[in-house]
């Protein structure tokens, strides 16, 4: 017999995806403010690109959020 679907706990499952994101794009400036200096500009490119990425991934998780708020 199938699980039945349970998304009781979607709204938080997505914060803490939203947290992890924030603290992933914050350990990346840290480490680029520390080490920008001694690392390629290829490196340094890639890493702002992840950045970027995670930035709109947020955007993304934070509407998903609202919606399974309002549900």
């Amino acid at each position: 017999m199938a699980k039945p679907d349970d998304r009781s706990d979607n709204a938080e499952r997505i914060q803490n995806a939203i947290d992890n994101t924030r603290e992933n794009i914050q350990e990346t400036n840290d480490y680029l403010d520390e080490h920008a200096d001694e690392i390629s500009g290829q490196e340094l490119n890639n890493l702002q690109h992840k950045n970027t990425k995670r930035k709109r991934a947020i955007e993304g998780f934070e509407s998903e959020y609202q919606d399974e708020k309002n549900q």
